[in-house]
């Protein structure tokens, strides 16, 4: 978990995820040269046009986060949901876009009631985006 690892069923649903959003293009779960599979042009265009907007990020808190499940909510709005949960730590998959503009205005980031801070596991390479001009 703290290594922004996601497990299909308790993170993510298999039909609700692109494999960029669990990081399987970075981790070589998904070939981009090897063609003819369900959502092949969409994964492709994602990799080739750099359009993933939503990523693994590492969750945590200064008290217990809530249950699996919580949405994570900025300025009102749904960025993602929590995943997996253990005390103050957790995973979840979120708009990185939408997060890294909280960050960038510092406005806070909830799960349920808890505060929360998030972070791109660090072996990606991966930064928050912080304005629309840097998502492409």
């Amino acid at each position: 978990m703290l290594a922004g690892i996601a497990e299909s069923g308790s993170d993510f649903a298999l039909q609700d995820a692109f494999p960029h959003d669990v990081l399987f293009d970075l981790t070589g779960g998904v070939s981009f040269r090897k063609g003819c599979y369900v959502g092949q042009e969409v994964v492709s265009r994602m990799q080739h046009r750099g359009t993933a907007r939503r990523r693994v990020v590492v969750v945590t808190a200064d008290a217990a986060l809530p249950a699996a499940g919580t949405e994570l909510l900025t300025g009102g709005k749904p960025i993602g949901t929590l995943g997996t949960v253990a005390g103050n730590r957790g995973l979840a998959i979120v708009r990185i876009d939408r997060a890294g503009e909280a960050i960038a205005s510092a406005t806070p980031i909830l799960a349920g009631e808890t505060a929360v801070s998030l972070s791109l596991p660090s072996w990606t390479g991966l930064a928050f985006p912080t304005s629309a001009a840097e998502e492409g």
